[in-house]
């Protein structure tokens, strides 16, 4: 079981223990298919940490954190709509994957696949790993799989940041 308090750098206080200078901003996008989300779960689990996590449920919900907010790391659902509002039928999350990848600094990406054929489930993993994903995982469904995510996540920041927090924004 992954203790959520080891996603905190090795040797460096809370965030919330040094006045809450320091904190990491965590894009969680999500196509909300279920009531229990693990979008919703993984925010009371890292706040009390000093993560930030705006959730986005569409592309341009995304595409707007990532016009305010300094992402230090992106949780990217495949299966993310890019504007229901609109009636548009194109995928958000490849395009937002793109815009990711695109950006001067991009923030390390853990994609969360849509559960395919297996033709359809490599040709998105190949694309995933082309715009430089850290990680693809199958959509968190159960404690076990918001534990692997958390560990991913964990992974993530001890690669990426050298087990630090980010520079504040």
């Amino acid at each position: 079981m992954v203790n959520v308090r080891s996603l905190q750098p090795p040797g460096s206080a809370l965030p919330s223990d040094r006045g809450g200078d320091s904190r990491l901003n965590l894009l969680l996008s999500c196509a909300h298919w279920n009531p229990q989300n693990w979008a919703d779960r993984l925010p009371t689990l890292l706040e009390p940490m000093g993560v930030r996590s705006f959730r986005a449920a569409s592309g341009v919900e995304a595409t707007r954190v990532l016009q305010q907010t300094n992402v230090h790391i992106a949780v990217v659902d495949l299966a993310l709509p890019m504007d229901p509002a609109a009636g548009a039928t194109e995928e958000g999350g490849s395009g937002l994957l793109e815009l990711l990848a695109r950006l001067a600094s991009p923030p390390p990406t853990v994609v969360i696949k849509r559960a395919r054929s297996t033709r359809d489930d490599r040709r998105e993993l190949a694309a995933a790993l082309r715009t430089g994903a850290f990680a693809v995982i199958d959509r968190p469904r159960d404690a076990s799989d918001v534990e692997l995510l958390l560990e991913v996540l964990r992974r993530c920041l001890l690669r990426h940041y050298a087990g630090r927090w980010p520079s504040p924004e």
